[in-house]
């Protein structure tokens, strides 16, 4: 079993920057690609970025240039690094983990990005 819990969430201005963390509680980043998706309300859930070792991360093109990725495996974290934010990133922001092999998700609870003047 496997949690996940995110962090860094808030309220910004547009042209703001966020940095969002997801601590694992176990040691999961070699086994598993790790992402971020988001979901605004009344819209689908969406992948942001998401990175596995030994593969180029991934971006969502309207984040692409803005938003980045990263991951500290000594301390099971995933950040997303969120520049230059627009109104349109309001969303939850969601850590995903999904195991390799197995097929198996597991979710954070999200964390509320907020994007307003």
């Amino acid at each position: 079993q496997v949690q996940l819990v995110e962090s860094g969430g808030g309220l910004v201005q547009p042209g703001g920057s966020l940095r969002l963390s997801c601590v694992a509680s176990r040691s999961i980043f070699s086994i598993s690609a790790m992402g971020w998706y988001r979901q605004a309300p009344g819209k689908e859930r969406e992948l942001v970025a998401a990175i596995t070792s030994g593969v180029s991360p991934k971006y969502a093109d309207s984040v692409k240039g803005r938003f980045t990725i990263s991951a500290d495996s000594a301390k099971n974290t995933v950040y997303l690094q969120m520049n230059s934010l627009k109104p349109e990133d309001t969303a939850v922001y969601y850590c995903n983990a999904k195991v390799f092999f197995t097929g198996v998700d597991y979710w954070g609870k999200g964390t509320l990005v907020t994007v307003s003047s």
